[in-house]
């Protein structure tokens, strides 16, 4: 298989299998992400996904290779509301969170994949950058319009018209990743951050995500994106009691875990 899941309670772990292409995606394997990730999505049970790839990197783009020598592979579904894109599940938009745990090569799609993450949990070594500039290959699944989201728009042009790379401390800089940890430890880390958000409340963390990302690439103005912040927390709003009453009674006062 070229995607490897796995539940641990409820976390899931969605890895790319195909390390000896730097687990670059074909066809086959961009159907196996999509699928993996719809699996996740339509599952109440679980509380968040853990992405990664094996075997030493995170995912080094679209296979180039196959595309050279079979031009037909790539099947491009030009509305942008459908799936899949060419690197499977880029143009999703998730409830719940998913941690990325970065090692080796994000770089092209393999970035624009990590993009699809919350958070990033990058390791030491790790290299990002949009290296398919380097072939005239463009970013079709989410690259222009989740980076400069999240890293803003000076930095993101930075990386995405001279397709150099960038190291993890500069990532960190920059704002795409959010932990850099020792090399080895991107998966075990990123996978006990999943456990600690899974700890909270999940209707709340939900509703508070969900407005986080309205307000950042669909809301019209800022009384839209207030108004859709108390509408969707509305109905949360009653977990708000039970929390104040376990505060009341002393629970996860200075930090402590509830």
């Amino acid at each position: 298989m070229n995607v490897v899941t796995e539940r641990h309670g409820t976390i899931m772990t969605i890895g790319i299998n195909r390390p000896e292409a730097r687990n670059a995606v074909n066809p086959q394997t961009a159907s196996e992400l999509l699928k993996a990730f719809q699996s996740f999505e339509e599952d109440p049970s679980l509380t968040a996904a853990v992405f990664h790839g094996i075997g030493g990197h995170f995912c080094a783009g679209y296979d180039l290779k196959e595309l050279a020598t079979n031009s037909t592979s790539i099947n491009i579904e030009r509305d942008a509301t459908k799936h899949p894109s060419p690197m499977g599940p880029a143009r999703m938009q998730l409830s719940k969170p998913v941690i990325a745990a970065v090692s080796g090569y994000a770089v092209a799609g393999g970035l624009e994949l990590a993009l699809l993450a919350d958070l990033r949990v990058v390791e030491q070594s790790a290299i990002f950058g949009v290296f398919c500039r380097r072939f005239g290959v463009p970013l079709i699944d989410g690259g222009t319009v989740r980076l400069p989201k999240l890293i803003g728009l000076s930095r993101a042009l930075d990386l995405i018209l001279t397709g150099r790379s960038v190291d993890a401390q500069e990532a960190l800089a920059f704002g795409i990743a959010n932990r850099v940890v020792p090399d080895g430890q991107a998966l075990k880390s990123a996978f006990e951050l999943a456990e600690q958000i899974s700890a909270f409340p999940q209707g709340c963390l939900r509703a508070d995500r969900a407005s986080a990302y309205h307000s950042t690439f669909d809301a019209t103005s800022f009384s839209d994106a207030m108004q859709f912040e108390f509408d969707n927390a509305n109905h949360v709003l009653a977990d708000a009691v039970s929390g104040a009453n376990r505060f009341n009674s002393g629970q996860g006062r200075g930090g402590a875990k509830l």
